[in-house]
Protein backbone atom coordinates (compact mmCIF):
# COMPACT_ATOMS: atom_id res chain seq x y z
CA UNK A 1 0.00 0.00 0.00
CA UNK A 2 3.10 2.15 1.13
CA UNK A 3 4.23 1.65 -2.50
CA UNK A 4 1.17 2.88 -4.59
CA UNK A 5 0.50 6.05 -2.13
CA UNK A 6 4.30 7.15 -2.38
CA UNK A 7 4.39 6.11 -6.76
CA UNK A 8 0.44 8.62 -6.60
CA UNK A 9 2.42 11.23 -5.02
CA UNK A 10 5.98 11.34 -6.89
CA UNK A 11 3.72 11.26 -10.38
CA UNK A 12 1.78 13.76 -9.09
CA UNK A 13 4.93 15.84 -7.83
CA UNK A 14 6.22 15.74 -11.33
CA UNK A 15 3.03 16.38 -13.07
CA UNK A 16 2.70 19.64 -11.15
CA UNK A 17 5.99 21.14 -11.95
CA UNK A 18 6.34 24.25 -10.49
CA UNK A 19 2.92 24.92 -9.56
CA UNK A 20 3.42 27.79 -6.88
CA UNK A 21 0.83 25.68 -4.43
CA UNK A 22 2.69 22.18 -4.96
CA UNK A 23 3.54 21.32 -1.88
CA UNK A 24 0.19 22.08 -0.32
CA UNK A 25 -1.63 20.18 -3.06
CA UNK A 26 0.85 17.37 -2.23
CA UNK A 27 0.35 17.23 1.75
CA UNK A 28 -3.54 17.28 0.94
CA UNK A 29 -3.57 14.06 -1.16
CA UNK A 30 -0.54 12.70 1.29
CA UNK A 31 -3.14 13.01 4.18
CA UNK A 32 -6.37 11.84 2.23
CA UNK A 33 -4.41 9.02 0.59
CA UNK A 34 -3.40 7.76 4.17
CA UNK A 35 -6.92 8.04 5.32
CA UNK A 36 -8.35 6.20 2.24
CA UNK A 37 -5.76 3.37 2.85
CA UNK A 38 -6.65 2.62 6.48
CA UNK A 39 -10.11 1.63 4.97
CA UNK A 40 -7.94 -0.93 2.53
CA UNK A 41 -6.51 -3.01 5.55
CA UNK A 42 -7.72 -6.00 4.12
CA UNK A 43 -6.64 -5.81 0.14
CA UNK A 44 -2.96 -6.80 -0.85
CA UNK A 45 -3.48 -6.50 -4.45
CA UNK A 46 -1.30 -3.03 -5.10
CA UNK A 47 -3.80 -2.91 -8.59
CA UNK A 48 -7.21 -3.04 -7.07
CA UNK A 49 -5.98 -0.14 -4.62
CA UNK A 50 -4.84 1.70 -6.99
CA UNK A 51 -8.12 1.65 -9.19
CA UNK A 52 -9.75 2.08 -6.18
CA UNK A 53 -7.47 5.56 -5.49
CA UNK A 54 -8.19 6.38 -9.20
CA UNK A 55 -12.21 5.70 -8.43
CA UNK A 56 -11.73 8.25 -5.61
CA UNK A 57 -9.32 11.25 -6.13
CA UNK A 58 -8.58 10.87 -10.05
CA UNK A 59 -5.48 9.92 -11.56
CA UNK A 60 -2.45 12.12 -11.18
CA UNK A 61 -2.69 13.33 -14.42
CA UNK A 62 -6.22 14.41 -13.86
CA UNK A 63 -5.16 15.95 -10.89
CA UNK A 64 -2.86 18.11 -12.33
CA UNK A 65 -4.44 19.13 -15.26
CA UNK A 66 -7.53 20.50 -12.57
CA UNK A 67 -5.15 22.53 -10.64
CA UNK A 68 -3.59 24.10 -13.37
CA UNK A 69 -6.62 25.33 -15.22
CA UNK A 70 -7.88 26.88 -11.27
CA UNK A 71 -4.22 28.64 -11.72
CA UNK A 72 -4.80 29.81 -15.12
CA UNK A 73 -8.52 30.23 -15.78
CA UNK A 74 -10.02 31.66 -13.05
CA UNK A 75 -7.53 34.59 -12.49
CA UNK A 76 -7.93 35.31 -16.47
CA UNK A 77 -12.14 34.92 -15.53
CA UNK A 78 -11.45 37.77 -13.10
CA UNK A 79 -9.66 39.67 -15.15
CA UNK A 80 -11.96 40.32 -17.82
CA UNK A 81 -14.77 40.75 -15.69
CA UNK A 82 -13.32 43.51 -13.72
CA UNK A 83 -12.46 44.99 -17.80
CA UNK A 84 -15.99 44.03 -18.95
CA UNK A 85 -17.50 45.86 -16.48
CA UNK A 86 -15.58 49.00 -16.61
CA UNK A 87 -16.16 48.82 -20.71
CA UNK A 88 -20.20 48.53 -20.03
CA UNK A 89 -19.84 51.69 -17.67
CA UNK A 90 -18.29 53.75 -21.06
CA UNK A 91 -20.54 52.15 -23.15
CA UNK A 92 -23.26 53.33 -21.32
CA UNK A 93 -22.40 56.79 -20.39
CA UNK A 94 -21.35 56.65 -24.37
CA UNK A 95 -24.91 55.30 -25.28
CA UNK A 96 -26.12 58.16 -23.12
CA UNK A 97 -23.91 60.90 -24.36
CA UNK A 98 -24.98 60.57 -28.30
CA UNK A 99 -28.90 59.66 -27.50
CA UNK A 100 -29.18 63.28 -25.34
CA UNK A 101 -26.91 65.10 -28.37
CA UNK A 102 -28.41 63.08 -31.48
CA UNK A 103 -32.05 62.15 -30.37
CA UNK A 104 -35.09 64.55 -29.00
CA UNK A 105 -35.82 61.88 -26.74
CA UNK A 106 -37.47 63.11 -23.44
CA UNK A 107 -36.63 60.73 -21.33
CA UNK A 108 -33.36 60.27 -21.92
CA UNK A 109 -32.67 64.16 -21.65
CA UNK A 110 -34.06 63.30 -18.00
CA UNK A 111 -31.87 61.06 -16.94
CA UNK A 112 -29.17 63.16 -18.49
CA UNK A 113 -29.61 66.10 -16.89
CA UNK A 114 -29.98 64.53 -13.15
CA UNK A 115 -26.42 62.25 -14.06
CA UNK A 116 -24.89 65.42 -14.82
CA UNK A 117 -26.12 67.51 -11.85
CA UNK A 118 -24.21 65.51 -9.45
CA UNK A 119 -21.26 64.80 -11.08
CA UNK A 120 -18.68 64.45 -8.29
CA UNK A 121 -21.27 61.66 -6.77
CA UNK A 122 -20.82 60.11 -9.78
CA UNK A 123 -16.95 60.22 -9.84
CA UNK A 124 -16.74 58.70 -6.33
CA UNK A 125 -18.67 56.07 -7.16
CA UNK A 126 -16.19 54.47 -10.07
CA UNK A 127 -13.57 55.32 -7.40
CA UNK A 128 -15.35 52.63 -5.67
CA UNK A 129 -15.89 50.77 -8.45
CA UNK A 130 -11.62 50.43 -8.96
CA UNK A 131 -11.21 49.91 -5.54
CA UNK A 132 -13.79 46.93 -5.57
CA UNK A 133 -11.29 45.45 -8.23
CA UNK A 134 -8.16 45.47 -6.09
CA UNK A 135 -10.12 44.32 -2.73
CA UNK A 136 -11.60 41.21 -4.73
CA UNK A 137 -8.28 40.46 -6.14
CA UNK A 138 -6.26 40.42 -3.05
CA UNK A 139 -8.75 38.85 -1.43
CA UNK A 140 -9.41 35.88 -3.88
CA UNK A 141 -5.67 35.60 -4.61
CA UNK A 142 -3.76 36.32 -2.07
CA UNK A 143 0.34 37.43 -2.32
CA UNK A 144 -0.06 35.41 -6.00
CA UNK A 145 -2.70 38.14 -7.10
CA UNK A 146 -0.47 41.50 -7.19
CA UNK A 147 0.34 40.71 -10.97
CA UNK A 148 -2.82 39.91 -11.99
CA UNK A 149 -3.65 43.58 -10.36
CA UNK A 150 -1.34 45.40 -12.54
CA UNK A 151 -2.08 43.79 -15.47
CA UNK A 152 -6.16 44.12 -15.16
CA UNK A 153 -6.05 47.54 -14.00
CA UNK A 154 -4.16 48.59 -16.95
CA UNK A 155 -6.04 47.27 -19.39
CA UNK A 156 -9.11 48.82 -17.74
CA UNK A 157 -7.57 51.88 -17.32
CA UNK A 158 -7.31 51.99 -21.62
CA UNK A 159 -11.24 53.62 -22.19
CA UNK A 160 -10.70 56.26 -19.52
CA UNK A 161 -7.22 57.28 -21.72
CA UNK A 162 -9.51 56.79 -24.91
CA UNK A 163 -11.84 59.33 -24.05
CA UNK A 164 -9.46 61.82 -22.17
CA UNK A 165 -7.60 61.67 -25.54
CA UNK A 166 -10.84 62.05 -27.68
CA UNK A 167 -11.83 65.09 -25.59
CA UNK A 168 -8.53 66.69 -25.92
CA UNK A 169 -8.08 66.39 -29.24
CA UNK A 170 -12.12 67.58 -30.20
CA UNK A 171 -12.67 63.83 -31.76
CA UNK A 172 -15.21 64.07 -29.60
CA UNK A 173 -17.22 67.37 -29.74
CA UNK A 174 -16.96 69.78 -26.08
CA UNK A 175 -20.28 71.13 -26.37
CA UNK A 176 -21.56 67.27 -25.63
CA UNK A 177 -20.26 67.41 -22.16
CA UNK A 178 -20.91 71.09 -21.41
CA UNK A 179 -22.10 70.43 -18.15
CA UNK A 180 -19.37 68.21 -16.90
CA UNK A 181 -16.35 70.23 -18.41
CA UNK A 182 -15.84 72.96 -16.08
CA UNK A 183 -12.18 73.66 -14.43
CA UNK A 184 -12.99 72.73 -11.15
CA UNK A 185 -14.78 69.13 -12.46
CA UNK A 186 -11.88 68.50 -14.67
CA UNK A 187 -9.10 69.02 -12.41
CA UNK A 188 -10.95 66.35 -10.40
CA UNK A 189 -10.92 63.91 -12.85
CA UNK A 190 -7.25 64.33 -13.40
CA UNK A 191 -6.22 64.05 -9.31
CA UNK A 192 -8.65 60.79 -9.55
CA UNK A 193 -7.20 59.28 -12.01
CA UNK A 194 -3.70 59.81 -10.02
CA UNK A 195 -5.07 57.97 -7.28
CA UNK A 196 -6.48 55.27 -9.42
CA UNK A 197 -4.13 52.74 -9.06
CA UNK A 198 -2.83 53.43 -5.19
CA UNK A 199 -6.57 53.36 -4.16
CA UNK A 200 -5.95 49.98 -5.90
CA UNK A 201 -2.69 49.07 -4.44
CA UNK A 202 -4.37 49.88 -0.94
CA UNK A 203 -7.83 47.76 -1.52
CA UNK A 204 -5.38 44.17 -2.47
CA UNK A 205 -3.78 44.39 0.55
CA UNK A 206 -6.76 45.19 2.23
CA UNK A 207 -8.11 42.37 0.84
CA UNK A 208 -4.84 40.03 0.51
CA UNK A 209 -5.35 40.55 4.71
CA UNK A 210 -8.32 39.42 4.61
CA UNK A 211 -8.05 36.25 2.83
CA UNK A 212 -5.39 35.15 5.63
Amino acid sequence: MERVKNEFLTQLDLLLCSHEEKESILAEYEAHLNELLMSFSSLDNENKIREQIYQRFGTPEEIAAMWKDELSVTPSRMKWLFIAVNILFFAGGIALTVAHNLFDWQWVTTVWTQLTSFPITIAFIYMFFWALLGYEIGRGFGHKGKKLMKRTFIMALIPNLTLMVLTVFHIVPHEWFNPLLKETFIVLCIFLTILLYPICLFSYNWGKKASV
